[in-house]
């Protein structure tokens, strides 16, 4: 598999001259948590990310931590105070920008794509094409390619005047869905019924190829079935009688002795660096949360944090060694003092 079978089609990109708040929106509207700088003939010149958003100043970046957390996980109106302090600061993107840019031809194999992200600790790259970028694969790209082997690639696109390359016909290319190679049946071996330990030894290879090709299918609907559920969460809004049932919930459990309930559980998607400060743990995972689970978070805090309830957020899952789901838990077990 190349770069240019498995990138995202669809580019949302930034102008050197683009204002810190029309950045701020772009990542909003899109669901993205970073995005490339491009120069007028298509060519990525910088990437930033939300954090490239964030004032440098340690007391501001906190004092200001709630209001991005509220921009990323509503994808609405944008906080009226965040939008003066975005405002204020009078910063294009190129000002704010991290160069030079890592990138990767759109004949790349994966496995190359895959070592590049590992050893430079980035979480996606862009894709080259004759000087021009026309696509962008992330970490969860590659997890989807190797999971799901076989996609036909899509026409080359061409970035458009609001900075974004189209999709294929039908409809967004963020939306595409690979196609899942057929489930096959072992064929049956020419000399099966040799009796020899080379015969024996074909019988069990093709058994074993069969193995891997089911777990690969099976792989490729739990990842299906993963990415949909954050899609959904990420849209979702937290509705009134949803959490007084959790409220209802932790109640029950306080009365059978229980000194901490789970409020829910999500895809790691949800976090803007996919969980990592999680797992760390780094103090300041309440910002990377996004959708439901960054509504939950903000009605912990105006609710119940005043009232003494902690809230906590732990790695429940473990697929293949990273994180997976994540769990918020509401604590009451722990004594102020």
């Amino acid at each position: 598999m190349k770069a240019r079978d498995i990138m995202n089609r669809k580019v949302v990109a930034a102008s050197p001259e683009m204002s810190r708040r029309a950045v701020a929106e772009l990542l909003v509207r899109n669901g993205i948590s970073a995005l490339p700088v491009v120069d007028a003939d298509g060519a990525p010149i910088g990437m930033i990310s939300e954090g490239d958003l964030m004032p440098r100043d340690e007391s501001e970046r906190e004092a200001r931590r709630d209001w991005w957390l509220k921009t990323l996980s509503e994808g609405e109106e944008l906080s009226p105070d965040f939008m003066r302090y975005l405002e204020s600061q009078d910063r294009s993107a190129r000002e704010m920008m991290v160069s030079p840019v890592i990138t990767i031809d759109e004949n790349a194999e994966a496995v190359e794509i895959a070592e590049l992200l590992s050893t430079k600790r980035i979480k996606r790259v862009p894709v080259m094409s004759n000087g021009r970028i026309v696509g962008i694969v992330s970490r969860a790209d590659l997890v989807r390619a190797f999971a799901n082997q076989g996609q036909a690639p899509q026409p080359e696109p061409t970035l458009d005047r609001d900075g974004e390359v189209p999709g294929p016909a039908g409809g967004p290319a963020a939306s595409r869905q690979p196609r899942k190679p057929p489930a096959s049946s072992p064929s049956p071996v020419a000399g099966h019924d040799e009796l020899s330990a080379g015969s024996f030894r074909d019988l069990a290879l093709q058994f074993r190829q069969h193995e891997a090709s089911h777990r690969d299918e099976i792989k490729a609907q739990l990842a299906e079935g993963h990415n949909k559920q954050a899609r959904e969460m990420l849209q979702a809004r937290l509705a009134e009688s949803s959490w007084q049932r959790m409220l209802r919930n932790a109640r029950a459990a306080a009365l059978k002795g229980e000194e901490e309930q789970l409020l829910l559980r999500f895809p790691c998607e949800l976090c803007t660096d996919h969980g990592r400060a999680i797992n760390a743990p780094d103090p300041t995972w309440p910002a990377t949360l996004r959708g439901l689970a960054a509504e939950i978070f903000l009605r912990w805090k105006k609710e119940l944090q005043p009232q003494g309830f902690g809230l906590a957020a732990r790695v429940v899952e473990f697929p293949d060694g990273v994180p997976g789901d994540i769990g918020l838990f509401l604590e009451w077990g722990r004594r102020e003092g």
